[in-house]
């Protein structure tokens, strides 16, 4: 039991640490004047930003592998009855975060243009094959599974378009499934980072995540366990890079090398936490993480409402969002620090919420 809630602490803390720089990434306070690595990259290439959302579904795989195996004793109908309940509901949640605030000028606001594919609606579906994939196949399954995935992925991409924002075949089967209108516009045409066919390299995010867990349960966390995952992890991205060469690192195309540079890192970034958590017992500064891995989708959840609430809220004749970064923020601290003070001041105010489910022990599970 002690092994299983130290174990649980790694996970918590390395949940904590993703989703205070996932709520830090999305909420700057002028895009102009954010630092560097608090930025996308603009399209091939490769930013601390760009390892926020893979580690986050890396870290989903983490977690099934330890609700996975209470699993294995459930009908198969049993099993899908959860797993659908369940991807169901995040993905509503997140198609519902795109339509909020749900009126606009005093009518309900149309679905017409509402966004359908997303971040939640991404965890939801990667969620759902992964669970698949992991229930009905075994590691090496699994394995086969992702080598298949991301050749295949790079196939798809190479026949059926370029790799280009316009002409890619991410954009085209979206705009032929749901339309324009419901895509992602932020690149300035429509092309959503998290679209359909992009899901299917994804998936391999959970596995891998999957597979660190069951491999620190099976072997314990010890020096020669972290030493193994450190190599894989150095391995993969090696590979990666290489990779890179014909099939470059794309963080909204979702590359194959993308896929593997973000786990190699993961696998590194896990062993660390281990070895510092659990090897030489250093935890006195870990609270303030968990606190925010406790209650990791509801917390996110609560970042991008609050972010919107500010945008549609108005403040002489500027959004919330705005005025608060501008006069509060960079108006005293200046461009990059202002910006870089006012997505802290989300983040915490986010955290002060999560402390306080965590202090009454309410832990919001989806």
């Amino acid at each position: 039991m002690n092994e299983l809630k130290k174990r649980y602490l790694s996970l918590d803390v390395f949940r904590g640490l993703d989703i205070a720089l996932m709520i830090i990434v999305n909420s700057p306070g002028k895009e102009a004047t954010t630092f560097a690595p608090l930025l996308h990259a603009k399209w091939h290439g490769f930013t601390l930003t760009d390892l926020v959302f893979p580690t986050f579904l890396f870290i989903v795989g983490n977690s099934m592998s330890f609700s996975m195996p209470k699993y294995e004793t459930l009908s198969h109908s049993t099993f899908f009855s959860k797993v659908i309940k369940r991807t169901l509901i995040i993905f509503l949640l997140g198609f519902l975060m795109y339509w909020f605030p749900f009126f606009e000028n005093g009518s309900l606001k149309s679905l017409s243009d509402t966004r359908i594919f997303g971040v939640l609606q991404r965890i939801a579906l990667c969620y759902f094959f992964a669970s698949i994939v992991l229930r009905f196949w075994n590691w090496k399954g699994a394995l086969i599974f992702s080598a298949f995935a991301l050749l295949s992925y790079q196939y798809l991409l190479f026949v059926f378009g370029d790799l280009t924002l316009a002409g890619n075949a991410v954009l085209k089967l979206d705009a032929w499934l749901i339309g324009e209108s419901h895509m992602y516009h932020g690149n300035g045409i429509a092309f959503d980072p998290e679209g359909l066919l992009s899901t299917l390299p994804a998936i391999v995010n959970i596995i891998g995540g999957f597979l660190a867990g069951s491999f620190l349960q099976k072997n314990g966390q010890n020096f020669k366990t972290i030493g193994r995952m450190t190599l894989i992890g150095g391995l993969l991205i090696i590979v990666a890079l290489g990779w890179d060469l014909f099939f470059p690192i794309n963080k909204k195309l979702w590359t194959s090398s993308f896929v593997l540079l973000t786990i190699g890192l993961d696998l590194i970034i896990l062993s660390v936490l281990v070895y510092v958590l659990d090897i030489l017992k250093k935890v006195r500064w870990t609270f303030f993480f968990e606190v925010l891995g406790k209650n990791p989708l509801f917390i996110y959840l609560l970042s991008e409402l609050l972010v919107i609430t500010l945008y549609v809220t108005k403040i002489k004749e500027s959004s919330a969002y705005n005025w608060i970064a501008d006069n509060v923020f960079i108006s005293w601290l200046g461009g990059y620090l202002g910006s870089f003070a006012f997505a802290l001041s989300i983040m915490l105010t986010c955290w002060i919420v999560g402390y306080f489910l965590n202090r009454n022990k309410i832990y919001i599970k989806i």
